[in-house]
């Protein structure tokens, strides 16, 4: 029998995790064990008698050791990857410790109290009105499935179409327009949604990746009876770019079509004074999608969708029956999110967003974007490097060129994944690459609470030797 005693196993994980994070700023950034390496170590075989929880914990720290990216430090620049604040942290370490279903109020009273002040605070950090609906969920993609299913629920009902109880087939078609650099978990959602990939009609943006409005105004002509969600975009991936809200929003409204917002990371430039622009206009949307592990810098896994209108919102997602409890004043985050046992986000949440305070994320975000413009220029000033993109806030894209006469782009595109890849090989920093209008590009992308001065210093000076020609 197990013994019910967990503080040595908490105890051997705290100083493992101490281990961990004390060093994120001498070990190699990327990972240095291989597949096979990985597989051996794990893949023991099944035991048959328990063993001591304790040994578990440092089997398992000696068993992934290479295998743990360092994401969580500020040398990390790959995707749009955030770290974890101290105080968030400890809050998931509590959240896990109190193990209790967020689903409902009466399986975990405290932290549906926690999730309905979270929702409050967010609405007003990311300039949203205070009237929207909200749910906390695993990630961007899944909140971008929870907003566009209270869209699929509103546009539908206009049609007098009850698509929770009679489905989609025979419904009429919904169709979304976008911007051609759409992130490609919208098209994960729609095919969740049953809407499929077919449904979403990429429009051609402007030099500065923008949704341009004649181009919008077009595609909502072509068939403007049509049921349509626009989709526009707070801080795309390759660039971070922002459609121009106050233009485009009126022009979808004139076609009844409802707005959604991604703002995986963008949306959080709300909460900076000098960045807050960008945003201009899109309060006026119907429903927002963003991150919590990425610029709040809370632990996996976390996301926020938000509805201007509760009603769809709520009939999307909201299921009732005997044996489930339900409490008359409380907000039940089951009625608003696709998940039933789920984790206790709203407590790391809270936990950074009263850590950081209304200044700290405004500094945070400004921090970042200065070492993202940092790393970008520096970067792009070393011989044999090409400025692809300076950021307008956190993200911006380098590229590499082959040094041999007359080198065409495909060998440019081979020499930007090798240097990447050299960067990272290092171990002093890690860069992802993308293609962009055609062409390989490395992705400058700054994201965690700790990046400093002295990381993007190091990180340029990676990129540095990996440009020196080899003997």
């Amino acid at each position: 029998m197990i013994e019910p005693n967990f503080r040595p196993a908490l105890e051997r994980a705290l100083t493992h995790a101490l281990d961990h994070l004390d060093h994120l700023g001498t070990r190699p950034v990327a990972a240095t064990a291989t597949l096979a390496a990985l597989r051996e170590r794990l893949g023991r075989t099944l035991n048959t008698e328990s063993l001591a929880a304790e040994r578990v914990i440092d089997d398992l720290v000696t068993d992934v050791a290479g295998g743990v990216l360092g994401s969580a430090g500020g040398r990390f620049f790959g995707w749009v990857i955030g770290g974890s604040l101290p105080a968030a942290l400890a809050a998931d370490w509590l959240t896990s410790a109190w193990d209790q279903n967020a689903a409902s109020y009466a399986c975990g009273p405290a932290l549906a109290v926690i999730e309905e002040v979270c929702g409050s605070w967010l609405k007003e950090l990311l300039g949203l009105p205070s009237s929207a609906s909200f749910a906390l969920t695993s990630g961007c993609q899944m909140a971008h499935a929870t907003a566009l299913a209270a869209a699929r629920n509103a546009l539908l009902d206009r049609r007098g179409w009850d698509v929770e109880r009679a489905g989609l087939f025979g419904a009429p078609r919904i169709r979304i327009l976008s911007s051609d650099q759409y992130h490609a978990s919208i098209t994960r959602a729609v095919r969740l949604l049953g809407l499929g990939a077919n449904s979403v009609h990429p429009l051609p943006t402007d030099r500065a990746g923008r949704l341009e409005a004649t181009k919008l105004e077009a595609g909502l002509r072509e068939d403007p009876d049509a049921l349509t969600i626009v989709l526009l975009q707070a801080g795309d991936l390759n660039i971070g770019a922002f459609d121009a809200f106050a233009d485009l929003i009126p022009i979808a409204r004139r076609y009844e079509a409802w707005v959604h917002v991604d703002g995986a990371f963008g949306l959080w430039v709300n909460a900076n004074p000098e960045y807050r622009h960008l945003l201009a206009g899109a309060e006026g949307a119907d429903s927002w999608a963003t991150d919590g592990h990425k610029w709040l810098n809370v632990p996996y896994d976390c996301g926020y969708a938000f509805v201007a209108h509760p009603q769809p919102h709520r009939a999307a997602m909201a299921i009732q029956a005997s044996y489930v409890s339900h409490h008359e004043e409380a907000r039940e985050p089951k009625d608003w999110n696709p998940e039933w046992s789920r984790r206790g986000r709203g407590v790391a949440t809270y936990a950074a967003i009263r850590q950081l305070g209304t200044r700290g994320l405004a500094d945070l975000i400004a921090r970042n974007c200065r070492a993202a413009h940092a790393l970008v220029t520096q970067i792009a000033a070393l011989p044999g490097t090409q400025l692809m993109w300076e950021p307008q806030v956190n993200q911006g894209l380098v590229r590499f060129l082959d040094p041999r006469p007359g080198a065409t782009d495909a060998q440019h595109d081979r020499r930007t994944d090798e240097i990447a890849h050299a960067v990272m090989a290092s171990g002093e920093a890690f860069f992802s690459n993308t293609t962009w209008r055609g062409v390989r590009c490395m992705r400058v992308s700054v994201c965690n609470w700790q990046t400093s001065a002295e990381d993007v210093a190091r990180s340029v000076s990676a990129v540095q030797h990996a440009l020196r020609p080899t003997r």
